[in-house]
């Protein structure tokens, strides 16, 4: 990714950014490591890709925390290298460490089943569709803010997210209920 594509997309929280690269990684790690695991579904892919976008960012850090939104700037790359080694490989994965996903809220036994749902569902789609998936659902992007992350226009966006769902639907007909 060039310096000039630095995309807009999500802003970060109400909370300032530091300053310092090192306090942005530890404030931010968990968070990166679980949308690249929703993205690769391999947690050591999704350390990977979190390892190398942080390598890409460091040396722009300045620049990049001066535009405000360093989280937009590591979730494109992520998604990106994701993107190349799919079109390399056409390999889509299925998650097999699925406790990344659960959490713990509520009744134990309904979000682990929930999230072993959207594991296997997101695992059953091509690396865009799940890219945006993601993206849209997970992490809460606007379409406009999908689009910049993955290089697209909204409309493109919009068209993968809904075939996306489509795909997931026919995959998953029990889930609709």
């Amino acid at each position: 990714m060039r310096d000039s594509e630095i995309p807009g997309g999500k802003p970060e929280e109400a909370r300032a950014i530091p300053a310092d690269f090192d306090g942005y990684v530890a404030e931010q790690w968990e968070s990166l490591c679980r949308f690249a695991y929703l993205v690769t579904g391999n947690r050591d892919d999704a350390q990977d890709a979190v390892q190398d976008a942080l390598a890409g960012l460091y040396p722009r850090w300045q620049r990049v925390r001066s535009r405000g939104n360093p989280g937009a700037y590591l979730r494109r790359s992520i998604t990106n290298a994701r993107i190349s080694a799919w079109r390399k490989t056409r390999d889509t994965a299925p998650y097999h460490d699925i406790e990344a996903l659960a959490g713990p809220t509520g009744d134990p036994t309904a979000s682990v089943t929930d999230a072993m749902l959207v594991a296997d569902l997101l695992g059953g789609l091509p690396s865009r569709q799940r890219a945006i998936v993601v993206l849209r659902y997970l992490e809460d992007l606007t379409y406009a803010d999908i689009a910049s992350v993955c290089g697209c226009t909204e409309a493109a966006a919009r068209s993968v997210a809904r075939y996306a769902l489509e795909s997931m639907r026919k995959m998953a007909p029990e889930a609709q209920k």
